[in-house]
């Protein structure tokens, strides 16, 4: 009986040890990506498992105890020249490549959060506004508000879009305010009137409800599209005190007027200037008002990002741009946008990593004159036929798997490998790890007191998940 009663306490005690360190004994899938692109973004064929083991490698330690910030998504934008290619492709293939782009089930890549324009982007086929007027007219109480131009190719693929992912986040960036409110009376360049401050605050007021009307809820809008950046067609230069001075006086009113919930983010511009968005932070009358701030990395380390997160710990931070150039560098591209963005905006605060356009064709339109002419889509679209890019891939190792509101949690750097962890909604968790170095590498993935032994070649993606 002595010895049964000793057997039953080694059999609790093994299982007492297994509700400790068990929870790691889930399989883990992993989805990898040669920077030579003999594997792209592909299921390995067999799952993995953690060991107790003992050995001598480098660790990546994950630790969910230790949370971050949580995830609103990983996306692009739906330029409106994105959408006429998607629109104009036969309704069978554009229907498969929809469900490729924003299904998170099977082999489809699960976008979650999408940026728009508000009016014409540089990637439109031409210039425009919803209040377009001839020379000399004014429309200061926008009576003449109009969305016909979004009616014709992207609010139908918005549309269908939003069928197969209901919950998906849109925000609306404006590249410029219609032309009559400017000082030099144009698309490009100029400066918003302090005059009709009150009208454009009115005139995005006018977008989220006609949007809402399509079907369309905008979750956040930002106030400017590169606000320093007046050389684009179509464009706005707005320095830091004209836009504190719109928010507060007029556009964050405007909104609690008309009970717009939607999020207002500053700035949208690049991580050179953390400056931007704190100076409208340290507004007390401007920052209530404002959910966070938008970043894009043409500029600066992105590092820097983390300043405005230190100095308004309360405001969130969004990474909503960064172009591929055609005709793209595979190798070079997966590795900088992995390491930069992917892991480091995230390591950094932001809650959205948004690549730049979803779409163009082999020549890289359509774009406004002046607009940009070596943007590389997600995909590029010849009437049927769809290439896949790198940005298409980059951003397929976190959409699919960290869906929104997963929480970013703790874990290391070591030697060259670039990670970052999530855990989703789920319980499950989500690491992407980049071997940014020249030469493969043995490691360890450290959890719960167990460990995982890999192996990622030089320049390789992987994502795991357990």
């Amino acid at each position: 009986m002595k010895y049964l009663n000793y057997s039953l306490f080694l059999l609790l005690l093994i299982a007492s040890q297994a509700i400790v360190l068990g929870q790691n004994t889930r399989p883990v899938d992993l989805w990898l990506t040669h920077a030579d692109k003999s594997q792209l973004f592909e299921k390995q064929p067999s799952t993995l498992q953690f060991k107790s083991q003992a050995n001598i490698l480098p660790s990546i330690f994950v630790d969910e105890s230790k949370t971050f910030q949580s995830m609103d998504g990983f996306g692009f934008t739906l330029t409106g020249g994105s959408a006429s290619l998607l629109y104009n492709m036969d309704k069978a293939q554009r229907k498969a490549l929809l469900k490729e782009l924003f299904a998170s089930d099977g082999n489809n890549i699960g976008i979650s959060y999408l940026r728009v324009s508000i009016g014409a982007s540089d990637l439109s086929d031409h210039v425009f506004t919803y209040n377009d007027l001839p020379a000399g007219q004014t429309d200061p109480n926008i009576k003449r508000f109009d969305l016909s131009e979004e009616k014709k190719a992207f609010l139908p693929i918005l549309k269908e879009i939003l069928a197969l992912n209901p919950s998906i986040k849109i925000l609306g960036s404006p590249w410029t305010p219609p032309s009559w409110m400017k000082s030099n009376g144009l698309s490009k360049g100029g400066s918003l009137l302090p005059a009709y401050y009150d009208a454009y605050a009115q005139y995005l007021v006018k977008y989220i409800q006609e949007m809402q009307k399509e079907g369309v809820k905008i979750d956040a809008i930002t106030v400017q599209n590169e606000p320093l950046h007046p050389g684009n067609n179509p464009s706005l230069l707005m320095q830091a005190s004209e836009q504190a001075d719109f928010v507060k006086n007029s556009l964050g009113k405007a909104f609690a007027k008309a009970h717009i919930k939607t999020k207002i983010l500053i700035y949208d511009h690049n991580a050179d200037r953390p400056d931007y968005p704190i100076e409208i932070l340290n507004d007390p009358e401007a920052r209530k008002y404002i959910n966070g701030s938008a970043f894009h990395l043409y500029g600066g380390a992105v590092e820097s990002i983390a300043q405005v997160h230190e100095a308004h710990p309360d405001k969130h931070i969004y990474f909503t741009e960064q172009w591929i150039g055609a005709p793209g560098n595979f190798a070079g591209d997966l590795s900088w946008h992995t390491k930069t963005l992917i892991i480091g905006a995230v390591r950094n605060w932001c809650k959205t990593v948004l690549e730049w356009n979803l779409a163009a064709d082999p020549q890289q339109n359509p774009h406004t004159e002046g607009g940009c002419t070596q943007c590389l889509g997600a995909v590029t679209i010849d009437k049927n036929s769809v290439v896949r890019n790198p940005a298409y891939y980059i951003l397929a190792h976190a959409s699919k798997f960290v869906r929104p509101n997963s929480l970013r949690i703790a874990s290391n750097t070591t030697m060259t490998l670039q990670n970052v962890a999530f855990k989703t909604p789920q319980g499950k968790i989500v690491l992407i790890v980049h071997n940014e170095g020249n030469k493969s590498i043995a490691f360890n993935i450290a959890y719960q007191g167990e460990k995982l032994v890999q192996t990622l070649q030089a320049g390789d993606v992987a994502t795991y998940v357990w």
